[in-house]
């Protein structure tokens, strides 16, 4: 007799905004896992554009149509969240070698602090390497068509953000 695994992957992230690259790492994890949780905290090191709730708008505004994609907003320690959230991964995207240092030694503190819960890595796809959310902000803050490199929700909320500043 086989029982059924339900896998559920969290996805924690600042989402500042949300990029294609990140849009991609989701579709690509529904393959792999029932369903994504996309978590959301705030970064103290970064200054963000967007609060968590419009980010939070944003991602499910994006991912309407794919009742397997949930968002949701957390505090305090990721594993703990991903725990609550019932996850029985931790997905994160790789963009190149640099991310790998910082995200490794994520992984094995998050084992450390939850050994069940197990990191997943994903390449971003080579069109994605180079973006990021820093980079979004900054192309779109000097007026630049930052249209390629997000979904277009996020364009427009970027577009209307930078016309009121």
């Amino acid at each position: 007799m086989s029982v059924a695994i339900h896998t559920i992957a969290f996805y924690p992230g600042s989402f500042d905004p949300l990029t294609n690259g990140h849009l991609n790492i989701i579709q690509r994890a529904l393959r792999v896992f029932d369903q994504v949780v996309v978590a959301m905290a705030q970064n103290v090191n970064k200054r963000a554009m967007f609060t968590l709730e419009e980010r939070q708008a944003l991602v499910r505004e994006c991912f309407a149509d794919e009742p397997r994609v949930s968002v949701v907003i957390f505090d305090g320690l990721m594993v703990d969240a991903a725990r609550l959230h019932g996850a029985t991964a931790v997905l994160r995207g790789l963009r190149g070698v640099a991310d790998f240092e910082t995200e490794f030694q994520m992984a094995t503190m998050n084992n450390v602090l939850a050994p069940a819960l197990e990191t997943v890595f994903m390449m971003t796809e080579k069109s994605h390497f180079f973006v990021s959310s820093h980079l979004v902000r900054e192309v779109a803050s000097l007026g630049g068509d930052i249209s390629p490199l997000v979904p277009e929700p996020v364009n427009r909320a970027l577009r209307l953000r930078m016309a009121r500043k």
